[in-house]
């Protein structure tokens, strides 16, 4: 059982630096500035790059963790390569969280 919980925080820090690494995208390179320590377009930057990041990275980590605790663990004991088959599994998964939230954002303007 904790073998378990371990393995799924795992890929929970996975799933939150791929919600990190959506938002970098989302959000370009870090705004520029004079003053390289303390600057309000920074801080805003670091903020929404840090909790929106880690907010889309925690939504990718629920649905894969109830995708392989459903599905996932019956279709892979034993195979040698589950590993990696998740690690592609959660990428799809940020992937499709990563374009919902830009149609919801941009598209539909919801967000």
């Amino acid at each position: 059982m904790v073998k378990r919980i371990l393995n799924y925080l795992g890929w929970l820090i996975v799933a939150i630096l791929l919600g990190f690494l959506h938002m970098r995208i989302v959000l370009g390179a870090p705004p520029e500035s004079d003053d390289d320590k303390f600057s309000f377009a920074s801080m805003v930057y670091e903020w929404a790059l840090v909790q929106v990041g880690a907010i889309v990275g925690c939504v990718i980590a629920l649905i894969f963790i109830l995708f392989d605790v459903f599905y996932l663990n019956n279709k892979l004991q034993g195979n040698s390569k589950a590993t990696l088959f998740r690690f592609i599994i959660i990428s799809i998964i940020a992937a499709i969280v990563g374009v919902t939230h830009y149609i919801l954002e941009n598209v539909i303007d919801v967000i």
